[in-house]
């Protein structure tokens, strides 16, 4: 549900519904006055959903690992990449903890360390990560009821962010957030956390410059909203106003990884980089953990095509059934 708590938003919902309309309309051209039938009409509602459910993405992503394995693959855990090496027949990935591993296809969704994966082939990606430290709380149990339905406030068209919002979790409380901060380190999960050389790139970035100098004012009220807990209070308040400070409990943070053009501009869409052997994927707005599975069937794809232009037959069956994999783990 979303809920306008201004004239501003107002006018931005009344935006957003007319382009929902049209976006609608053209995507299946049907209304109860132009269906020929009524089961034409029924059909064409099934865009829309009255329902929407959560679901613990920690759980979805131990069911796809466990499916990936039962067909083949295999997880290897706690691996640093320090270096990629593509060659004409697969790719060569080292560790920083001495492995190496070859493959015919790489695929890349690093997320915060996107665009050095790129640069560990000799390329220029063309965009800078920028890490934006979403900040989230739960809400005291007693509010477990305090609502039925995700609240979300009205987006800026301006900003890729989705804003402080309410949202019922699988097991039954409710964590309001996030925020969006900007993290002085590459994995920047607390507040306290800070790296020299990830600041000095921020700050010797152009495009980065340009994003906090275009969006001062809000990035300033962000940082205030996450230092001072009575702001952000006041943010949640807009929906549920009897809340208090105490109701406020800790809860995990996230870090966004926000592609960022040379110019300044806040990539809003995604952003892959292929090479002959490699898909990287550099960007990957919201709603990207609830639009996983196509994503990732998406991205199979991609790499089918790739396998199939391929000349070492031995090496490509290899590959393919590690794809099948994947696909699987996708499909279930």
């Amino acid at each position: 549900m979303l809920v306008a708590t201004s004239d501003l938003e107002m006018e931005r919902m009344r935006a957003l519904w007319e382009r929902t309309a049209r976006t609608v309309s053209s995507a299946n051209g049907l209304t109860p006055t132009n269906c020929a039938t009524r089961t034409e009409y029924h059909r064409a509602r099934r865009h829309f959903c009255a329902v929407r459910p959560v679901v613990s993405y920690r759980d979805v992503t131990a069911a796809m690992a466990k499916i990936f394995q039962s067909r083949g693959g295999e997880i290897i855990y706690n691996a640093e990449v320090s270096g990629l090496n593509e060659h004409k027949n697969g790719v060569v990935i080292r560790t920083r903890q001495g492995g190496e591993y070859e493959a015919s296809t790489l695929i890349s969704c690093s997320g915060l360390m996107a665009d050095r994966l790129v640069k560990m082939l000799g390329l220029e990606p063309g965009f800078i990560i920028c890490r934006f430290r979403g900040e989230y709380f739960r809400l005291a149990p007693e509010h477990n009821q305090i609502v039925n339905h995700l609240i979300y406030p009205i987006p800026d068209p301006a900003m890729p962010f989705l804003g402080v919002h309410l949202t019922r979790m699988i097991d039954g409380s409710v964590t309001v957030g996030p925020n969006a901060v900007l993290a002085f380190k590459r994995e920047g999960y607390r507040k306290r956390d800070f790296s020299f050389s990830d600041t000095l790139e921020i700050l010797g970035s152009s495009g980065i410059r340009r994003v906090l100098q275009n969006h001062l004012r809000s990035g300033l009220g962000e940082m205030k909203n996450s230092l001072c807990k009575s702001g952000y209070l006041r943010l949640v308040q807009k929906y549920c106003p009897r809340l208090s400070l105490s109701d406020l409990q800790p809860w995990p943070a996230g870090v966004r990884a926000q592609a960022v053009s040379p110019d300044g501009k806040l990539i809003d869409d995604f952003l892959f980089v292929t090479t002959p052997r490699t898909i990287h994927t550099c960007n990957a707005p919201s709603p990207a953990a609830t639009s996983a599975i196509p994503i990732g069937a998406h991205i199979v794809s991609k790499v089918q095509t790739l396998l199939a232009s391929q000349s070492n037959p031995g090496r490509t069956l290899r590959a393919a059934r590690s794809v099948d994999a994947l696909h699987a783990a996708f499909n279930q």
